[in-house]
């Protein structure tokens, strides 16, 4: 018997939110976890590429400087969080929320659960949901889809052979089952 094993089983191997607040119990330890996630090899440039960059003593905002092109730069330069003021151990937090939603996490959610301003657990998402799709497609081949409707509505059709049309959709679309390949 081949048992199905999906993303809604019980099985799934994920830690808990208090597990995930004592790993982060501040911002400097989220701030250690995502040089770690950025720069496994060491820290390097990512103005230039160069790996001649030292720390800066005090560089609250920017605390490393690159030596070839003379710019400071953070865990945050050039990527999501860039011009965020949000702190880290928040952006841990949304990360994990939007991870381990099965549906999604709405603003509203993020709003109340991080506790932030609407508008910026909005754009929170926002950037979340951009650096995900610029990972890649998620998809890859040939994906078939079956018994989607598509198009706009057939009013041409005969009423007897709408009636016969069935699903979850809007009888009056055409269904039809629909390939694509993607790149």
């Amino acid at each position: 018997m081949v048992r199905h094993i999906g993303p809604d089983k019980s099985h799934r191997r994920e830690i808990s939110l208090t597990k995930l607040a004592d790993l982060f119990p501040d911002e400097s330890t989220a701030r250690a976890w995502f040089e770690a996630q950025r720069w496994p090899d060491g820290v390097y440039c990512p103005h230039c590429s160069s790996a001649d960059v030292s720390a800066v003593i005090g560089g609250k905002p920017m605390p490393w400087r690159c030596h070839d092109c003379s710019r400071y730069f953070s865990v945050r330069t050039r990527t999501v969080m860039e011009q965020s003021k949000l702190p880290l151990r928040k952006w841990v937090f949304a990360i994990y929320l939007c991870a381990t939603s099965l549906k999604g996490v709405s603003s509203i959610k993020l709003h109340r659960d991080l506790r932030i301003t609407q508008h910026t657990a909005r754009n929170l998402a926002h950037r979340l949901r951009k650096a995900i799709e610029a990972e890649g497609h998620m998809f890859s081949g040939s994906v078939e889809i079956n018994e989607t409707y598509a198009g706009k509505e057939c009013k041409s059709l005969p009423s007897a052979k709408l009636n016969r049309l069935s699903g979850c959709g809007d009888a009056s679309k055409v269904s039809s089952a629909v390939t694509r390949t993607y790149r």
